[in-house]
């Protein structure tokens, strides 16, 4: 008589325990290989030493930071560099600004190039190709307007640059939020989407970011140059299938770049991540599908309803103010914003991931600096077919 197996069926509590606490495991895996690789400086650069650069800014708008952030371009503790600011419009209200940096910081070579240059839907790359042509050095560096720069933003850059390197890039990291809401975005740069970049980049994963890049130029001019970018309707999309179909890899710098904030509402916060979210969810399908599971609260709110008992449920409860208390235990250790209000940020972070990631699947338009844009048809088509597409329609 053969051995007959009676292992009863899993009851709803034993599955919403076990698939929480896989996914606590995940979440704290995460956090401590994002928190062992962010601070450390990669081996062996082999930039060469003092090389020149090319700071290309493209700049739009004046914000609350603005004149800070563009400030710092010409105080970088380098002994050779540029700066190149692209504004595509002639009546911008950032450009008298830039004309009195560029008048009070004469010992730094910089100078703006006005009118963009339509080689695509995105805004930013538009408003970037004159000043790549026009940059006078190999090694280019295509840095937003609010990227707070530090004395040694090149010197950090250059640091990640190895041997198998394409691009280095720097995620941006929310700093100086100012009410509940900027912390909400807090939550969402620094301890969700920058732990998840630097931990994939420490798996060999590494996507660009298009905050701060940095470029050898015959690297990018052998495969299309600036104009390659415009495949995808995000140029640091663009990028990282650049780098990769060159058998090259993205590093990160050791330690991000900050973005200050200031106040934020919940709408700007809200049509932010959509953007986002619809731009990874069409250049990269396959990695944002499980993102719906990246927020803490939509699992264990579903796995708390099929616990069953007040015992289980508080144990659901332990794991998730366990992988809370980890997470603001990052922040604090890479010294980013962590007011308490941050835990407030997380939670409303969560309730915001499942909703934003099915907008991301049900909406196909995108608003990018008061561009209405497309999207649907990115990678099947050209750019002038996507215009063509949107006007008619």
């Amino acid at each position: 008589m053969g051995l007959v197996s009676t292992f009863p069926a899993p009851d709803g509590t034993t599955v919403a325990l076990v698939l929480c606490a896989l996914l606590t495991a995940l979440h704290l895996a995460s956090l401590v290989v994002a928190g062992r690789r962010i601070g450390r400086h990669a081996c062996g650069t082999t930039f060469p030493v003092g090389a020149p650069v090319s700071l290309v800014r493209p700049v739009c708008g004046l914000e609350t930071f603005s004149e800070e952030t563009l400030a710092r371009g010409f105080a970088l503790d380098y002994p050779a560099y540029e700066i190149v600011f692209c504004v595509a419009d002639a009546a911008d209200p950032v450009l008298p600004l830039v004309r009195r940096l560029i008048a009070a910081h004469p010992r730094v070579p910089a100078r703006i190039l006005v009118g963009d240059e339509r080689i695509s839907d995105n805004p930013k790359l538009n408003n970037c190709v004159r000043g790549w042509e026009a940059a006078r050095h190999d090694w280019i560096v295509i840095a937003d307007s609010n990227v707070l720069m530090p004395t040694d933003y090149l010197q950090q850059l250059q640091a990640a640059w190895r041997d198998d390197t394409g691009l280095v890039c720097s995620t941006p990291i929310g700093a100086r939020p100012d009410g509940i809401w900027a912390a909400v975005e807090c939550a969402f740069l620094n301890t969700l989407q920058a732990r998840w970049q630097y931990a994939g980049e420490a798996v060999g994963l590494g996507f660009a970011q298009g905050k701060s890049m940095l470029w050898h130029r015959p690297f990018l001019e052998a495969r299309g140059g600036i104009r390659a970018l415009a495949a995808e309707i995000a140029e640091d999309a663009a990028a990282t299938k650049l780098v990769r179909a060159a058998g090259r890899r993205v590093h990160l710098v050791a330690a991000p770049f900050e973005q200050p904030l200031g106040r934020r509402a919940a709408f700007e916060v809200w049509s932010r991540q959509i953007r986002w979210a619809r731009l990874r969810r069409v250049t990269f399908p396959l990695f944002f599908a499980p993102e719906i599971a990246s927020g803490t609260l939509l699992p264990f709110v579903i796995a708390g309803s099929l616990a069953g008992t007040w015992t289980a449920a508080a144990g659901l409860a332990a794991l998730s103010a366990l992988g809370y208390a980890a997470e603001f235990r990052l922040a604090a250790r890479a010294g980013w914003f962590h007011a308490p209000r941050l835990l407030v940020g997380f939670l409303l972070r969560d309730a915001l991931i499942p909703l934003v990631w099915c907008a991301a699947w049900t909406h196909r338009a995108i608003v990018w600096r008061g561009n209405a844009m497309d999207i649907r048809l990115k990678g099947a088509v050209g750019p002038r077919a996507v215009l063509r597409r949107a006007r008619a329609a």
